[in-house]
């Protein structure tokens, strides 16, 4: 891998707890990007006191939920539909968080837990795959305890397509349909609080969160030089230069 990519993913004035991790590590678990600088970003809003348990959700191969396990001494549910338990098990363990962090493989829509069981629900990149249907904010928060907290990470555009009435071309060439899933800031807000079930915290789009995702990409190309998927990506992403694309980070607090 190039060195300026490594460098380029250890930035300690923005990111001084992600900066301690190792780049190839987490670009050996990737499943999307930049996933610690979006939850370190994130959870600047949220208030993750040690001992408190937290849902994972679409934790992946886990490194965000030993992130979390980690920094914020919190007890983790790490669930994901696409990867194992035993794989993000062993990927804790040997991270040394594995008494501190629980994995399941389980949907989205049917999730094995009791209701009101966890104090804090976190979603790093995944939300936008099973979060964005009318019903399902009012289905997830009964797993949250009275003032229980839901944040999420989640690509996202500065206009809603519908308003754009199209998806910018430069955006759909690369993928396609799926970006009528990523959706403003405000739109989280409204979709969140007509329900009255929670109380919005915080809605921003990430600051030049395209130019995190740029950087990477471009050191997943260096450390994935085969994968042709990653030159798409960062083709994309310049042809953007921040007019439409971004990461969305939403706090709410259950009512």
């Amino acid at each position: 891998m190039p060195v300026t990519a490594v460098n380029n993913l250890i930035r300690p004035d923005r990111y001084p707890r992600s900066s301690r991790y190792d780049p190839a590590w987490l670009l050996d678990l990737d499943m999307g990007p930049n996933p610690l600088w979006l939850l370190e970003d994130l959870a600047r809003d949220l208030d993750l006191r040690p001992g408190t348990r937290v849902l994972d959700l679409g934790s992946g191969k886990g490194a965000t939920s030993v992130f979390l396990a980690r920094e914020y001494g919190v007890q983790v549910v790490a669930a994901d539909w696409w990867i194992s338990a035993d794989e993000a098990a062993a990927v804790c363990a040997e991270a040394g968080v594995g008494d501190r962090v629980e994995t399941v493989q389980a949907e989205a829509h049917t999730l094995p837990f009791e209701a009101e069981s966890f104090d804090a629900i976190v979603s790093i990149d995944a939300f936008e795959y099973f979060g964005t249907a009318d019903t399902y904010l009012p289905y997830l928060v009964r797993f949250l305890r009275p003032g229980g907290q839901l944040g999420i990470a989640t690509p996202a555009m500065t206009r809603e397509v519908r308003e754009l009435g199209a998806i910018p071309a430069h955006i759909k060439n690369v993928v396609g349909w799926e970006a009528i899933a990523w959706h403003t800031a405000q739109w989280w807000r409204f979709q969140w609080e007509i329900t009255e079930l929670v109380a919005v915290t915080s809605a921003r789009l990430q600051h030049d969160g395209w130019r995190d995702w740029l950087l990477w990409t471009q050191a997943c190309a260096g450390h994935q030089p085969g994968n042709q998927a990653n030159q798409a990506v960062i083709d994309m992403l310049l042809a953007d230069g921040g007019d439409f694309l971004s990461f969305a980070l939403v706090t709410a607090r259950k009512n």
